[in-house]
């Protein structure tokens, strides 16, 4: 029998799966548990977290299985063990970006409406965040003004400063979707010249979804959601254009140095909605591995062709080109 593994991204899905499972509002039913076993657990797990996947479903049959449980209810303990104490940092850390080799990224080279998912941790381990080079139907990057975003949950507004870089055209958001958390691909950034309704999974935009896109005249591509259809616009702070969301995608504030054209993850704003999953942006579960904590990654800027040893967060590129997987 092969050993039962937890990969990264099923650690990330157990943690909002048991966040989900002690907020009173959508408590796990035990009883439930113990009288329907496997059954009552997917429909929990498809209704709080997301959509299941063949593959995330045999994860969670492994777990049941792969653990030797003699009954359903023995689960829980287990889940509780991998439910471990937050962590909270005193600050937000300085973190520069860099490619997977750990080379910092170069603000002028990031490629404009890239349909490549490029997203960043932060500030802890499973934060992921888009990093994203917004421009026009022409691919000439566009300056993303300072504007007032509105939560829709409460009413409550914000200030999202713009973007930065050489164009002031980059942006980096949560790739957590504010509604039940799903992640890339299924949630991911369409480029204005690939926003089209009716494509194939994970490519799909409902025709009513599109023509809310068009009348609200926006021209600069949308975030959205396969899962269950929220839509966010990138240029305008990742306002909610369509729900069922009711709460913006949180933003991570860049600092572009003009020097070196060197990006670096600085902070999150209090006032926006915190990442889905985490009591405040400054706990979780784990931090980066480069993070510092003797220092606790406070600012410092690098040299022009200085290779980072710690305070650093790699871009993962592991899920590709949704446009290109279309069949």
């Amino acid at each position: 029998m092969k050993p039962f593994v937890l990969k990264r991204d099923d650690l990330i899905f157990l943690h909002r799966l048991i966040y989900k499972m002690r907020n009173p509002p959508t408590k796990f039913d035990e009883k439930a548990f113990i009288k329907k076993g496997r059954d009552y657990l997917f429909k929990y797990a498809e209704d709080n977290v997301g959509p299941l996947s063949p593959e995330r479903r045999m994860f969670l049959k492994g777990l049941l299985i792969g653990i030797g449980a003699l009954a359903v209810v023995s689960v829980l303990p287990v889940l509780g063990y991998l439910n471990q104490p937050e962590i909270t940092l005193k600050d937000f850390p300085w973190m520069i970006v860099t490619d997977s080799n750990g080379n910092p990224i170069e603000a002028s080279k990031l490629p404009v409406n890239n349909p490549a998912i490029l997203v960043f941790q932060y500030p802890m381990q499973g934060d992921i965040t888009f990093l994203i080079n917004i421009g026009d139907k022409n691919g000439n990057p566009v300056a993303v003004p300072s504007t007032t975003v509105t939560i829709p949950e409460n009413g409550a507004t914000y200030t999202f400063p713009g973007g930065v870089g050489p164009n002031k055209s980059i942006v980096a958001y949560s790739a957590i979707c504010q509604h039940l958390g799903c992640i890339p691909p299924e949630i991911h950034y369409y480029p204005p010249n690939l926003v089209q309704p009716n494509g194939p999974f994970p490519n799909y935009i409902p025709s009513d979804v599109y023509n809310i896109i068009v009348s609200q005249g926006i021209n600069y591509g949308v975030i959205h959601c396969d899962c269950h259809g929220s839509t966010y616009d990138p240029y305008k702070g990742a306002s909610v254009v369509t729900g069922p969301t009711v709460r913006p995608l949180p933003y991570v504030q860049l600092y572009w140095d003009p020097n070196t054209d060197y990006l670096y993850a600085v902070g999150m704003n209090p006032n926006a909605p915190v990442i889905l999953g985490r009591s405040n942006d400054l706990s979780g579960f784990a931090t980066l591995s480069s993070y510092d904590e003797n220092t606790g990654c406070s600012k410092l800027l690098l040299q022009k062709g200085q290779t980072p040893t710690n305070c650093y967060t790699r871009l993962l590129t592991s899920f590709g080109n949704p446009f290109q997987q279309q069949g």
